[in-house]
């Protein structure tokens, strides 16, 4: 049975991937008017703003000189390579399909917990993996047009978040999750910033532009918090798979948002990501079930 850390630590999951679809939403419903580095630096300014208001009602100002550690700015500049790539492909592909490419993540961390701890999948679950990549290539569907080079490109999304969420552990316990946020969110508005002024004319936004902003930005702090507090909470092999709930939020924003229905290939590949992710959940609980039976 879960210990009440690891449902906690499961529930936290969850609710970050809804805070991040409805993020995403935001921008995409932005993106038809606005330029991406734009976009990106305003929900950055007001992400940076929110969090930091947090940190000093809270009480804990007294962090922010540590919040430049060199674990916390990893994970910031994995962000903004997870955070442009996705980003990149909400202009050309439905969101249903993007996040359901974006799902790959729980698998590349399940690899590279293999590859750089030891902690070797085993047969069953490295088939697992092998099937979710399967049913992510099907929604990516290589060659089926000109938005296929995007989804490509989307794969960068997984497998940087996959690499950002290996080194959380590494960093300082004694910084709390809204200071570690905060150097994720600054990074991430500053990429944005440098977009902006490199390759595009910024222009003054509309009030629907900076209210969708402000609701991106404050759903992105909420989704970066938990997802910091579910990787501390538990193990990486407990919560990663519950990524797959993506796909359940990321459908309903796609259907009811912008009447993007997922072609039946699509569809296709979504199962299979989704059935993959559910298979190593039962996979590992029967697993620590066993385990605990041998132990008594």
């Amino acid at each position: 049975m879960n210990s009440p850390s690891n449902l906690r630590a499961i529930l936290a999951m969850v609710v970050a991937m809804g805070m991040f679809v409805t993020s995403d939403s935001c921008m995409k419903l932005a993106l038809a008017d606005a330029p991406l580095g734009q976009l990106m630096l305003m929900r950055g300014i007001a992400s940076v703003l929110i969090c930091l208001g947090l940190i000093l009602a809270l009480g804990q100002g007294r962090h922010l000189k540590r919040m430049f550690n060199g674990w916390l700015v990893g994970r910031g500049l994995l962000e903004v390579v997870a955070n442009v790539s996705f980003t990149l492909g909400l202009g050309f592909i439905a969101i249903a399909d993007l996040v359901a490419i974006a799902q790959t993540a729980p698998l590349f961390v399940l690899l590279g917990a293999w590859a750089f701890r030891g902690e070797e999948p085993g047969r069953t679950r490295m088939l697992l993996i092998l099937i979710g990549l399967a049913g992510a290539l099907l929604v990516a569907q290589p060659g089926g047009g000109a938005a296929s080079v995007y989804a490509m490109l989307a794969f960068l999304c997984p497998m940087a978040a996959a690499t950002r969420d290996l080194i959380t552990p590494r960093a300082p316990r004694d910084v709390p999750p809204l200071v570690a946020t905060l150097t994720l969110l600054v990074i991430l508005g500053a990429a944005g910033g440098i977009g902006t002024l490199a390759f595009e004319a910024p222009r003054l936004p509309d009030g629907r532009e900076t209210l969708l902003m402000i609701m991106a930005g404050a759903t992105a702090v909420a989704g970066h918090f938990l997802l910091y507090v579910a990787y501390r909470m538990a193990e990486a092999r407990t919560v990663a798979p519950f990524m797959y709930t993506l796909t359940i939020w990321a459908v309903l924003s796609s259907v009811m948002l912008f009447g993007d229905i997922p072609n039946q290939l699509a569809i296709a590949g979504m199962v299979l990501v989704a059935l993959a992710g559910l298979a190593i959940i039962w996979f590992d609980e029967r697993q620590r079930r066993v385990a605990a039976k041998v132990a008594a």
